[in-house]
């Protein structure tokens, strides 16, 4: 099954001290190299981690320093090319990465879509992608 790209903030919204960005689809590794500044993510094996820069091509400024991981499909949970980005937490900065990778054609997630892709794709059944949303979905003290 073929998707476009999609993206979303994969950590709670909030105070920490780190923030995931999850994009993921065929060309997700493609899409985040365009505003990375290390290594050439195209090259980097799969499953390896990188340090560098996110840029805002617009102004050729830095944005955040980040920590990128690569996960070639199929091996991933959506059985698509991923790519995490490990920047610092809070709203200011895991927004600004979000919205210039965005800006690169990547569609925002929907709630639950990296789930729903994992089983389309056959990596999850019905059951495990319940108990994913079930979990999302509970109440804690």
């Amino acid at each position: 099954m073929e998707f476009d790209t999609i993206a979303a903030i994969s950590t709670a919204l909030g105070e920490g001290a780190i923030a995931i960005v999850r994009v993921s689809g065929d060309d997700a590794v493609e899409k985040v190299n365009r505003i990375f500044k290390g290594k050439d993510l195209t090259e980097v094996p799969s499953h390896t981690i990188h340090y560098g820069h996110i840029v805002d091509l617009d102004t050729n400024q830095v944005i955040e320093e980040v920590m990128v991981s690569i996960m070639r499909a199929p091996r991933t949970f959506t059985r698509e090319n991923i790519v995490e980005i490990n920047c610092h937490g809070g709203l200011v900065s895991v927004n600004k990465v979000l919205q210039l990778i965005l800006a690169q054609g990547v569609r925002l997630a929907e709630p639950g879509e990296f789930t729903k892709r994992a089983f389309l794709n056959g990596r999850i059944d019905l059951s495990q992608a319940e108990a994913v949303m079930d979990l999302i979905r509970a109440k804690t003290d």
